[in-house]
């Protein structure tokens, strides 16, 4: 039986990281619930374990069912009947599977009927569930949603809620609209407080919405009137029993084909205000889509490792001049450089888990008013926040990138065949392609990390990582990355000594990406030193990187304001 946990060491390697000692006790509360919940741990041992016994019931089920179903799924396809969705035969099953399994919900407190999980089993699971089929996956990950809920709903709307999710309630974000998709303070979406019934009433139209017809909905809607920009807008959480929200079709999309991604029609639906009004789009949400671009990094670095693994399979087994091509130097160096890109992408992806871990338990226990937090775990918990909302972006950005870049190199390797539908790498390199647009394109993502770099916070995060003890046989690479963060600073003082808003962010992809490929050089770096698995790819990794932030540096170096003309087409 296929099993993708345990085909697959580098899940249980991030998992079983040196932080999660930290974050377990933490999350536990130093296993207070081990008295009230029979499967509550009693220890940290004992919790690890049940992640790892968790995590191999996610990889059976990912290996034995939803990657068996990906194809017909993506053939099939969800349906349209009488304003409702219906999900493909596939689909069903494989959320039934991990329903039946307790793992919807798995976040949540026990309270809740939720495992209680950290985020970074939660983002492995996440991990094999993209490996073997994208589109679900987004239908799973979801459920992040429910979070939103318990860390910014009344006591209400919690109580009604989250003890739905653990029951296989589904959930959407419906945030987009026909005239506001990344310029969310558009959104016009009418919330009205109906006095006599006493709850909020929406209506109008939303448009690529991501399992629309789910269970729950989060919504974000315009509750203050004569008001046209971010702060009058406000989160509500909608039940789908009303049936007053009719799904008027759902798109006929380039890849990820088993999500649903419908148009919706509210007409006078009821909903509950979740925290405060006019806090939807500048808190909430933004809370919300922080989530999803690391669910979607996760999503990315899933997709990579199944298009590297197909890539590598038919490398194998393909015989072209009396040799598998796996033997020709143009394949292998392909493959090489997709296994470094793969191994990269979730090095940060799982760096960046720990950050979001350690900063939202902490938060969670200073909001609660469980207990006062020692002055040194209050600077814990800014410096991780920032890290967490320096490093998503980042995240986002550069794993979508490499994403498609690892579905088009093994696409490549499969030469015609791959173009053809008898060859999953087909559907993967179609799956690939929303990565880098949904929940904010690469270009938004450069917006939402330039300060870290103009700010110095990707700096200081270097030069951190740089103070590491490194073994004698990897101080070359050191040595790399010292100078690659030299030509970075000078980059970041070059653009900015220009003191103009459009120079800066005509170099503002260039200064990220030079930022992302050194932080992640150094993350393959020090995984290299917990396992020397990992060596090959740190070094392929930074002679690559190396030379691209070279490249960027001199750019930036030799560039002339006036030349920004020559970009401006008319």
């Amino acid at each position: 039986m296929a099993n993708f946990y345990t085909d697959n060491k580098d899940l249980k390697f991030h998992l079983n990281h040196p932080l999660m000692k930290k974050i377990v006790a933490l999350k536990e509360r130093n296993f207070v619930d081990k008295d009230n919940f029979d499967y509550a741990p009693l220890d940290f041992e004992d919790a690890m374990d049940n992640y790892d016994k968790v995590m191999n019931i996610v990889g059976e089920i990912c290996g034995n069912i939803i990657a068996p179903n990906a194809e017909e799924v993506d053939h099939e396809g969800p349906r349209v009947e009488n304003g409702r969705v219906i999900y493909a035969k596939g689909t069903q099953e494989n959320y039934d599977a991990l329903l039946q399994a307790g793992l919807i919900g798995m976040s949540l407190p026990r309270k809740y009927d939720g495992l209680n999980f950290p985020f970074i089993p939660y983002a492995v699971a996440g991990d094999m569930i993209s490996r073997a089929d994208a589109g679900f996956a987004n239908i799973w990950g979801l459920q992040d949603c429910a979070e939103t809920l318990q860390e910014f709903a009344n006591q209400e709307v919690k109580d009604l809620f989250l003890p739905m999710t653990a029951k296989g309630a589904t959930y959407a974000m419906d945030l987009t609209e026909p005239d506001a998709g990344s310029d969310l303070q558009a959104v016009q979406l009418k919330a009205t407080w109906n006095e006599e019934k006493k709850t909020w009433i929406l209506n109008g139209v939303k448009r690529f919405i991501t399992n629309g017809d789910a269970d729950i909905s989060l919504v974000l809607a315009r509750s203050e009137e004569g008001t046209n920009d971010g702060r009058g807008l406000s989160l509500f959480v909608y039940d789908k029993k009303h049936l007053a929200v009719t799904v008027r079709r759902i798109e006929n999309k380039l890849g990820i084909k088993g999500s649903p991604t419908c148009e919706l029609v509210f007409k006078d639906a009821p909903a509950f205000l979740v925290g405060d009004r006019r806090l939807g789009l500048i808190k909430y949400v933004m809370s919300l889509m922080n989530g999803a671009r690391l669910g979607i990094g996760g999503q990315s670095v899933g997709i990579s490792d199944a298009a590297y693994r197909e890539g590598l399979k038919y490398a194998k087994e393909r015989v072209q001049f009396n040799k598998p091509i796996i033997e020709f130097p143009a394949v292998y160096e392909l493959l090489a450089n997709m296994k470094a890109k793969l191994h990269a992408s979730r090095s940060l992806l799982y760096e960046t888990a720990r950050f979001v871990d350690l900063y939202k338990v902490m938060e969670e226990i200073q909001n609660n008013k469980e207990r006062e937090l020692t002055k040194e775990e209050k600077e814990e918990l800014k410096y991780y926040k920032r890290m967490a909302d320096a490093y998503t972006p980042v995240l986002k950005m550069m794993s979508s990138e490499y994403c498609n870049q690892i579905a088009y190199d093994s696409m490549q390797i499969h030469g015609g065949a791959g173009f053809m539908k008898d060859f999953p790498i087909e559907r993967l390199y179609r799956d690939a392609r929303i990565t880098t647009i949904y929940e904010g394109t690469s270009q938004l993502q450069v917006v939402a990390a330039i300060r870290f770099a103009t700010t110095g916070v990707y700096l200081s995060a270097i030069k951190d990582y740089e103070k590491q003890t490194f073994s004698n046989e990897i101080e070359f690479l050191r040595r790399d990355l010292k100078e690659m963060t030299f030509e970075y600073e000078k980059a970041v003082f070059n653009v900015l000594v220009v003191n103009d808003t459009e120079y800066l962010d005509f170099h503002a992809r260039r200064l990220v990406e030079m930022a992302g490929n050194i932080i992640m050089g150094y993350l393959l770096l020090i995984d290299s030193m917990r396992d020397n698995d990992y060596r090959n790819s740190a070094e392929l990794f930074i002679k690559q990187v190396f030379n691209d932030n070279n490249s960027k540096f001199n750019y930036i170096k030799d560039f002339d304001i006036k030349d920004i003309a020559l970009f401006k087409v008319s």
